[in-house]
């Protein structure tokens, strides 16, 4: 009897070892959804050797009760990692873009950068200003910085043209990381923040863009009014039967806080409180968890936004459909027209550096050959004074 005692200790041993060890893989790879499946699986395991051992198997209908109870445990620890599967194969718009398709200069792959049919007339060899700015204005700033700059690697991760998406953006602008971000306008509490380094932010528009809103594909809406967009994401409107839809509950989704996507909200909306932000709780390294505004994911009753030409060119997810707003559609046309009711200037912006070429690089964007590749990119230009 002392062998099998001893066998059963061993084993434990052994067996706490090697969970140890996939656990704190699991904890390291952020995958704690599977954590209780895999502790299931182990102290079953561990319970139907030690009752082989002491031979508790020895009648049909011990196996079939054992069996029972394991199926119901892993089942009920199954729920967990499934939920997240089905949760992560919902499509979203927030899909990683792959930026360094618009890299500037780049050798050896077919570039999706925009250019001028002559040479710019502005040529920058030294004293660079360092960019940073939103993702979706990657593709128009790298193609000034092509137009301009001298011809060599500018990684977008760390070099003298970075994209770091807007929040991180106004921090390195704010901080003296970088001489010029490209942005949509600062939000109120960038304003704030700005206010009390005691810098003075400069906006020089470079072009225009349409704030959009975004259904499911299949879902029967084309068009909202502003009105009603508003009492959405006021929490007025719950359901889409009472905008002429199907009676399912509407999941209106938001970004991040400072995100040049929240921020347009935040101006439609005004003087209008905007409803709590769905939650999710996403985990960290080591076991951690915090909660952080949810993503946007395709369900058939979700609803989202972001800006025009993000959502068709960089991301062209066919899963999802552009909303007309006030019966009007959002197109370059509508936009050019003021017809697109929240249509909207993005800017170059800077907080007093003194880089010497800064100036004539903006002015530069300004002028017509900037104003062309704001074209050829896909954005609509400025309107002349």
């Amino acid at each position: 009897m002392v062998a099998p005692i001893a066998f059963a200790v061993l084993l434990l041993i052994a067996l706490l070892f090697f969970t140890g060890i996939g656990l704190l893989y699991l904890l390291l790879m952020g995958w704690i959804h599977y954590i209780p499946l895999a502790l299931s699986a182990m102290i079953i395991l561990y319970v139907w050797i030690v009752m082989m051992i002491f031979h508790f198997f020895n009648t049909q209908q011990r196996k079939r009760l054992f069996g029972i109870i394991a199926g119901v445990v892993l089942l009920g620890a199954a729920v967990w990692p499934i939920m997240h599967i089905y949760k992560e194969s919902i499509s979203t718009v927030d899909a990683e873009v792959e930026v360094r398709d618009y890299e500037p200069f780049t050798i050896g792959q077919e570039s999706k950068l925009a250019v001028l049919d002559e040479v710019a007339t502005l040529e920058l060899k030294d004293d660079l200003p360092r960019i940073d700015g939103a993702t979706a204005l990657y593709p128009l700033y790298a193609a000034f910085v092509q137009a301009v700059y001298p011809s060599k690697e500018y990684n977008p991760y760390d070099s003298e043209v970075m994209v770091n998406t807007t929040p991180i953006a106004y921090e390195n602008l704010f901080s003296g990381e970088v001489d010029i971000i490209f942005a949509a306008g600062p939000s109120d509490a960038q304003m704030k923040e700005a206010e009390q380094l005691g810098l003075e932010l400069k906006l020089t528009p470079i072009g225009r863009e349409a704030f959009v809103f975004f259904v499911n594909q299949k879902n029967p809406i084309d068009n909202l009014e502003l009105k009603q967009i508003q009492d959405i994401y006021a929490g007025k409107i719950t359901n889409w039967k009472e905008v002429g839809g199907k009676n399912e509950s509407i999941r209106a989704f938001q970004r991040p806080a400072d995100s040049g996507s929240q921020t347009g909200l935040e101006r439609l909306m005004g003087n209008i409180p905007i409803m709590d932000a769905p939650k999710e709780n996403v985990p960290e390294g080591m076991g951690g968890i915090i909660s952080e505004v949810s993503k946007y994911r395709n369900y058939k009753n979700a609803m989202g936004y972001t800006f025009r030409y993000y959502s068709t060119e960089m991301v062209g997810n066919d899963e999802i459909k552009l909303l007309a707003i006030d019966g009007v559609k959002p197109t370059k046309e509508t936009i050019r027209t003021d017809d697109y009711p929240i249509a909207s200037e993005f800017y170059v912006i800077t907080a007093g550096t003194e880089n010497p070429n800064t100036e004539k690089f903006i002015e530069w964007m300004v002028s017509p050959q900037g104003q062309e590749l704001v074209e050829k990119v896909g954005y609509v230009t400025v309107k002349k004074p």
